[in-house]
């Protein structure tokens, strides 16, 4: 037990803390881009106006060459998702204990959502909402669980990326992008969106794999004009793909299904957050940054997963106050975003108690066989992939609370055999 725990304490102190950093500084700007998406008001004649504001900012589409930052989030976790492997091989665990702990960790966040949302929209169904008005809420507020098909699908596979990483890391790289480009030629010359849903694993494994690399060294070994340089060129390639190219000059648009210019920009992220990792590093000794990483990093599935039905029911509730629902894209409305936001993060902490204990993986008993652990990574897989191609719908909600839930069950409780 001795052994165990002070190999803990080491793992612990061996911690890449500005990893940390980055992902919550990902998941907070998130939640600041969809809360500025919304536009929920009135209008000067008192009519009520639903639009999207940062739709109306000629330069918001260049903005999200910095702003989209999914590509990072990859990059960290498959820096957190090798050395966990690693971790777990010195510990004489295998693929299945691994998979198994990365399935549960996204399926038991999700599986209150997926029941919150058959729960809502099965009464709004019932009680007679608009079709149409509760089909573009649906929509909006379901639109971050894609990132539960491609994370799933990238961590699910780490054992055998890793693999594939450790006997040819520059083949692999290479496989995956020629995947990734044959992808997108099949996609845009036949106009068929579905095609490109292959790149959730070519485009994701892709940037997944950089963070690979980062983990072994080698952007530590790159020279601080080296990274700027690779950085550079990353983002001069997205100027001919939005221009000549297929491609939109606005990264939202390209996000899904995910398209080759995500892999310039994972590339270039992970440049840029080893040139930025002293001054992160900084940070993260001082203890208010240490408070905020610890305080949202423990909840960053529930903040990721709640926070646009959070936004939707806040701004439903305004629009019951006087005064309270500024014009959409007015000066006021952008001057509340502000205010808004901290009560939207001050809601998810509050919903924190009461969800975010869904977020730590409960583990009893031996790890199940093979085709069980397969098994619930594609449970968790589907729905999300549905919802990416098709919407959020009632019908999509019961799907997904019935296989995350039976998700979680076979993933729980196995009694110690064999196998």
């Amino acid at each position: 037990m001795t052994r165990i725990q002070n190999q803990a304490s080491v793992d612990l102190s061996k911690r890449d803390l500005t990893l940390d950093l980055t992902r919550v500084f990902c998941v907070l700007l998130v939640v600041a881009i969809h809360l500025m998406f919304v536009g929920v008001g009135h209008d000067r004649s008192g009519a009520l106006t639903i639009s999207r504001p940062l739709d109306h900012l000629s330069w918001f589409p260049l903005a999200t060459w910095a702003g989209q930052i999914m590509p990072i989030f990859f990059v960290v976790g498959g820096f957190a998702g090798l050395t966990s492997w690693r971790s777990t091989i010195r510990r004489g665990g295998n693929a299945r204990d691994f998979v198994r702990t990365r399935v549960l960790r996204l399926a038991q966040p999700a599986l209150p959502l997926f029941i919150f949302y058959v729960v809502v929209l099965g009464a709004a169904t019932l009680i007679g909402v608009d079709p149409k008005l509760l089909a573009g809420v649906a929509s909006g507020a379901g639109s971050p669980l894609w990132f539960l098909a491609a994370y799933a699908l990238c961590q699910a596979l780490v054992p055998f990326m890793a693999g594939l990483h450790e006997r040819a890391p520059k083949t692999t790289l290479l496989v995956l992008l020629a995947g990734a480009v044959l992808v997108d030629v099949l996609r845009y010359s036949t106009d068929n969106v579905l095609i490109g849903l292959v790149n959730l694993a070519f485009v994701w494994l892709l940037i997944q794999q950089f963070g690979f690399w980062y983990a072994d060294g080698w952007f530590d070994r790159r020279k601080w004009w080296q990274l700027i340089a690779i950085a550079a060129a990353c983002y001069a390639t997205l100027i001919p793909m939005t221009t000549v190219g297929p491609y939109s000059v606005d990264m939202l648009t390209d996000l899904n299904p995910p398209t080759v210019p995500l892999i310039a920009l994972g590339l270039a992220q992970a440049c840029l957050l080893r040139l930025l990792k002293p001054a992160l590093s900084a940070l993260m000794r001082t203890r208010a940054a240490k408070g905020v990483v610890f305080l949202v990093g423990s909840r960053l599935m529930t903040v990721y997963l709640w926070h646009l039905p959070v936004i939707i029911i806040l701004v439903g509730a305004a629009l019951l106050i006087p005064g309270a629902s500024p014009e959409a894209a007015s000066a006021a409305w952008w001057l509340s975003r502000p205010l808004v936001y901290v009560l939207v993060l001050a809601a998810l902490f509050g919903l924190s108690f009461l969800v975010g204990r869904w977020e730590t993986p409960r583990e009893v008993g031996v790890t199940p066989p093979a085709w069980i652990v397969g098994l619930a990574a594609v449970l968790i897989f589907v729905p999300a992939v549905l919802i990416l191609q098709w919407f959020l719908n009632l019908e999509f909600a019961i799907v997904g609370a019935v296989f995350y839930g039976a998700a979680v069950l076979l993933l729980g409780r196995w009694r110690s055999r064999s196998y």
